[in-house]
């Protein structure tokens, strides 16, 4: 783990010896843990790299108590040596499989009328995060999305307040859990414009009903250990493209769609926003406002990174990869049956109508702009 004396969390439960070893049951760290899969940022003024930690497993959390360090947290690392100089777990003892794999946002933001070096998370627990990316300190966490499994961040503690009534237990079927598994926001990246100030965050519009059971560990075999079933929040749709205020920790505007919003987004310096959908429409909206200036019907679905260049010929031309799948195209993708709602890992249950919206495929497709 390379954790020395050099490691200094900014909060008392993250702090101590051994709390990878301590935090769980005794040689959980065998079958369980958790994984490191999502975006990594590199900071060359303080020499350090961050990264967030995956969900501890198995989903049902009767079967490891503790918080499970150094699950679903963020890492600050010495980018030369290694060595982890901060820790914040988002949230201890995940009881939702929300992760914290979310991409890093390094910015330079006026905070209490200092400007401070932050690092701004949208995370899956449905919180906009920004922390001090020298401490760790949490400086804000504010909702994006209803939840109703959590009622905030103590920012005092830094801790995750869940509410004991959405706790899953084994054997009780728990209603209206939101955010649900993928959380508000999944791995998909959001981007932050330096001309608007605003982060522009892809994300899900989503609760679950969730049944915990107990699970045996077979090498090889899926280790899960929950039952679940996805829908849409309260009011009917599953995803949402928001423009975020990090410094007033607010919506500033947002667009609901049928679908999560599963694709990541680019800003551009002609405040023009692009993002696509998993119905496979590729939009450019006005970054400001929101407002919707173009659309393109692709072949299939979109949850690839829409990415904007300047090409030899010195014009300007946006990207994107359309071809709908991973877990939220999982229906189309691998060819689900719609009635099993339970299916990819309970995700079927709000995209159960996607196959009439959109095809397999996998196409490039790059665009001109004026």
């Amino acid at each position: 783990m390379l954790i020395g004396p050099r490691f200094k969390p900014f909060y008392a439960q993250d702090r101590g010896q051994d709390l990878g070893v301590k935090s769980w049951p005794p040689d959980a760290w065998k079958i369980g843990g958790g994984g490191v899969w999502g975006w990594i940022s590199y900071d060359p003024d303080l020499n350090l790299i961050y990264y967030g930690t995956a969900n501890p497993g198995p989903w049902d959390a009767d079967a490891r108590p503790g918080d499970n360090k150094f699950t679903a947290g963020i890492f600050a690392r010495d980018a030369d040596t290694g060595e982890a100089i901060w820790y914040y777990q988002f949230s201890p003892h995940d009881l939702y499989d929300y992760d914290a794999v979310n991409e890093n946002i390094l910015l330079d933001l006026p905070i209490n009328g200092q400007t401070r070096k932050v690092v701004v998370r949208p995370e899956r627990n449905g919180y906009v995060y920004v922390l001090d990316r020298t401490t760790g300190e949490v400086l804000s966490a504010n909702p994006f999305a209803p939840i109703t499994t959590t009622r905030g961040v103590d920012l005092k503690t830094g801790l995750l307040q869940y509410v004991e009534e959405k706790r899953p237990t084994r054997g009780k079927a728990l209603r209206g859990l939101c955010p649900a598994a993928p959380g508000v926001k999944d791995w998909q990246p959001s981007a932050f414009s330096p001309k608007t100030g605003l982060l522009y965050i892809p994300h899900q519009h989503l609760c679950m009903d969730e049944e915990d059971v107990s699970v045996n560990y077979i090498a090889g075999t899926p280790y899960v250990g929950a039952n679940v079933v996805m829908y849409d929040a309260p009011g009917g749709y599953g995803g949402e493209f928001t423009a975020w205020d990090p410094v007033n920790g607010k919506v500033v505007w947002s667009i609901p769609d049928h679908f999560p919003v599963w694709s990541g987004t680019v800003a551009t310096a002609g405040n023009i926003v692009f993002y696509g959908t998993m119905d496979g429409w590729f939009r450019a909206v006005d970054a400001v406002t929101g407002k919707q200036l173009w659309q393109f019907k692709t072949g299939s679905g979109i949850i690839g990174q829409p990415i904007t260049y300047k090409g030899p010929d010195g014009k300007q031309y946006v990207a994107v990869l359309s071809g709908v799948g991973g877990w939220a195209g999982a229906i189309v993708a691998g060819g689900l049956d719609p009635r099993d709602k339970g299916a990819a890992l309970g995700f079927v249950g709000a995209t159960q109508d996607l196959p009439k919206y959109t095809n397999q495929g996998g196409m490039l497709y790059v665009f001109t702009l004026p």
